[in-house]
C-alpha cells in the first residue's frame, strides 16, 4: 500500500523550523535590570558584531570552558525514523470486522485448522482494507500480489492434512501480510515488517479504546440502532432456527453439521481464541491505518576494497568451483560405475556423503556473495563490470553444484526410497537455486525489486511445497518402487498424515492394510471432526477408508515389519 503521509511529515518539519526561526527572530523583551536596548551591533537580541560576545552568550554570563565539548546535532534513532504517522479514527465497519474475526476464530478454530482458518482471516482482511481506505492509502501491484499470495497460502491448511507444510504456509502468509500492510520494498523492510504486528497489537488496543470512547457519548444515534438490529436478528435466528430444526430432521442434521459445536467446558479456550483473533485483526487494521516506516532504515554500505584485494579470493574460489564441476561432468558422462569402483562406495554411500556437503556449499556461497557485494569496489563503470563478471561466474558455477546435489539425492532415493526429510532438503536445494537465479537477474537488470523478489520466492516455494503434498509424494514414490522391486518399508508409513492415503491405497493386500493401519488408528482416535476443521486431505482419506476398511490383523502386519522402527538416514 502506498503512503500519503509524507507531505504531513514534511509539513510538520517545516512548521517546526518556522517556529524555531520565529522564536529566534522575535524582538527582545524589555530588560528590567536596565540593560541597554538593542543597538547597531544587535539584531533582535542576537549579536552580529564579531567584537561582541559570541552567539548564544548573554550579558553577565560566564565564558564557556575551553574543555567543554560542543554538542552536535544528534542523528534520529531508528525508532524515531520508523515511527508511524497518526492513525485516522477507527471506523464502525472496522470495529464490526474485528468483532467478526474474533467470533470466527473462537467458533471455527477451537477444533483444529482447516477451512475455518481462512474464514477467520477474511474479516481481518476486510478490517485492514477499511482502515487503509480511511487513511487514504491506495493499493499498488505489489500489494495486490502479496494479498493474493497470503490468501493462497492460507488455503494450504484447508487442502492438506500434514502439519509441517501447513505450518510453513501460515508463517509465509504472515510475511506476505506484513509486506502488504507496510508496503516495504527494501531489505530492512522485508525482514522487519512481521515485527510491526507486535507494535500494532499494543497501539491497536489504544486505538480501539479511543474509538469506543468517541462513540460512547454523542454518537449513540449512529451505533445504537445497529446494536439493536443485531440483537433482534440473533433472537429471530435462534427462535425460528429451533422451530425449523424440531419440525424437520433433515434440516436439523444440516443445521447441526454447519453450526459449530460449543460446550461450556470449552468456554475459557474459546474466549482466549476470541481475544487472539480480535487482537490480530485489530493489529492488521492498525497497521493498515498507520504502518511503521521500516524502509527508512538505511544500511550503510561497507568500505569498498581495491580490485585486487576484492577479486583475487573470488577468482580463486571460481577456479575451485570450476574444477569440482569438471569432475562432476566427467562422472556424469563417464558413468558412475568407474567412480564407485575406484572409491569402493555404493550408490547410496556416494550420494549420501556428497549431498549434505553440497547443500552447505550452496548456503555458504550465498553468504560469500552477500559479503562480496558489501565490500565490492564501486568507483566507476569498470568496477561495476568486474563485479558483474566475477559474481555472475560464481553464481553460474553454483547452479552446477545445485544440479549435482539434486542428482545425488535422486540416486539415494532410487536406492532407499523417498522420505519427508529427503523431499524437504531437495525442495530447499531447489529454492536455493532459484535464489541464485534471482541474484543473477538483479546483477543484470538492477532495480529495487530484489528484496521483494526474495520474499516472493519464499512464498512461492512454500505454496508449491504445500500444494504438491509431500506426504502424498512420499507414498506415491514408495508404492511405485514396490511395484518395481517388491521392496517397501511399512513401518515408515505409520507416521504419515492422511494425505498419503490415496497413494497407499494402490498397494495390494495385506501390504495396503498394514501401511494404512497407523493413519486409520489416528483418524479413529480423532473421532468426528466438523467441516470447518477438516482438510480436504483428511476428508478424502476418511472416504477411502470407509469404502475400503483396514482388514489385515495385527499379527500379519507384525510379520511384515509394520511396527518396526526406521531412521530417516
Amino acid at each position: 500500500m502506498s503512503e500519503n503521509t509524507g507531505g504531513a511529515d514534511e509539513a510538520r518539519t517545516e512548521g517546526a523550523a518556522d517556529a524555531q526561526a520565529t522564536a529566534g527572530d522575535s524582538p527582545a523583551k524589555p530588560n528590567p535590570a536596565g540593560d541597554p536596548p538593542a543597538g547597531p551591533n544587535q539584531a533582535g537580541g542576537r549579536y552580529t558584531d564579531t567584537a561582541g560576545p559570541p552567539p548564544g552568550m548573554q550579558f553577565g554570563a560566564a565564558p564557556p570552558s575551553p574543555w567543554q565539548v560542543q554538542q552536535r546535532s544528534a542523528t534520529p534513532s531508528w525508532a524515531t525514523l520508523v515511527r508511524p504517522a497518526e492513525a485516522a479514527p477507527i471506523r464502525t465497519a472496522t470495529l464490526v470486522a474485528v468483532l467478526a474475526s474474533g467470533l470466527a476464530t473462537a467458533l471455527l478454530l477451537g477444533d483444529g485448522m482447516g477451512p475455518g482458518l481462512l474464514l477467520a482471516v477474511v474479516p481481518a482482511v476486510v478490517a485492514a482494507y477499511v482502515a487503509a481506505r480511511e487513511a487514504r492509502r491506495s493499493a499498488r501491484p505489489w500489494t495486490v500480489a502479496w494479498v493474493i499470495g497470503c490468501i493462497a497460502l492460507l488455503a494450504v491448511p484447508a487442502l492438506r492434512d500434514s502439519a509441517w507444510p501447513a505450518t510453513l504456509a501460515i508463517l509465509s502468509a504472515v510475511l506476505l501480510g506484513a509486506l502488504a500492510l507496510h508496503g516495504s520494498r527494501t531489505w530492512p523492510g522485508v525482514l522487519l515488517s512481521p515485527l510491526g504486528f507486535l507494535d500494532a497489537a499494543v497501539s491497536g488496543v489504544a486505538w480501539l479504546l479511543t474509538g469506543l470512547r468517541s462513540r460512547g457519548g454523542g454518537n449513540k444515534d449512529r451505533w445504537l440502532p445497529v446494536a439493536k438490529a443485531t440483537v433482534v436478528a440473533a433472537v429471530l435466528l435462534l427462535l425460528f432456527g429451533a422451530l425449523f430444526a424440531s419440525a424437520d430432521a433433515a434440516f436439523a442434521d444440516l443445521l447441526g453439521d454447519l453450526m459449530p459445536d460449543v460446550s461450556v467446558e470449552d468456554g475459557p479456550v474459546r474466549f482466549m481464541l476470541f481475544l487472539l483473533g480480535a487482537v490480530l485483526a485489530l493489529a492488521a487494521a492498525r497497521t493498515a491505518a498507520a504502518p511503521l516506516r521500516w524502509d527508512r532504515i538505511k544500511v550503510a554500505p561497507g568500505k569498498p576494497r581495491s580490485r585486487v584485494e576484492w577479486a583475487l579470493p573470488l577468482v580463486v574460489l571460481n577456479l575451485l568451483f570450476a574444477g569440482f564441476n569438471a569432475v562432476q561432468l566427467a562422472v556424469l558422462f563417464g558413468g558412475y560405475d568407474k567412480v564407485l569402483k575406484s572409491t569402493d562406495l555404493t550408490y547410496a554411500e556416494y550420494a549420501r556423503e556428497g549431498f549434505w556437503q553440497l547443500l552447505w556449499a550452496t548456503l555458504l556461497t550465498l553468504a560469500v556473495i552477500a559479503l562480496a557485494l558489501r565490500w565490492a569496489p564501486r568507483s566507476g563503470e569498470g568496477d561495476r563490470r568486474l563485479v558483474r563478471i566475477v559474481l555472475g561466474l560464481l553464481c553460474a558455477l553454483t547452479l552446477v553444484v545445485v544440479a549435482s546435489a539434486l542428482r545425488r539425492m535422486d540416486l539415494y532415493v532410487e536406492a532407499y526410497g523417498l522420505t519427508r526429510l529427503r523431499v524437504s532438503v531437495a525442495a530447499m536445494e531447489l529454492w536455493l537455486g532459484l535464489v541464485i537465479v534471482l541474484i543473477m537477474a538483479a546483477g543484470l537488470f538492477g532495480g529495487r525489486w530484489p528484496a521483494r523478489a526474495f520474499a516472493g520466492s519464499v512464498a512461492a516455494a512454500v505454496l508449491a511445497f504445500g500444494l504438491l503434498s509431500p506426504d502424498g509424494m512420499v507414498a506415491e514414490r514408495n508404492v511405485a518402487r514396490f511395484e518395481e522391486d517388491a521392496k517397501i518399508d511399512l513401518s515408515y508409513f505409520q507416521s504419515l498424515s492422511a494425505d498419503a492415503v490415496p497413494g497407499l491405497d494402490r498397494l495390494p493386500e495385506p501390504q495396503r492394510s498394514c501401511a494404512l493401519r497407523g493413519i486409520n488408528d489416528e483418524l479413529a482416535k480423532a473421532g468426528d471432526v466438523p467441516w470447518y476443521a477438516m482438510s480436504w486431505g483428511e476428508y478424502r482419506a476418511r472416504q477411502i477408508l470407509r469404502e475400503r476398511p483396514v482388514t489385515a490383523s495385527y499379527e500379519v502386519c507384525s510379520r511384515l515389519g509394520t511396527f518396526g522402527s526406521r531412521l530417516e538416514y
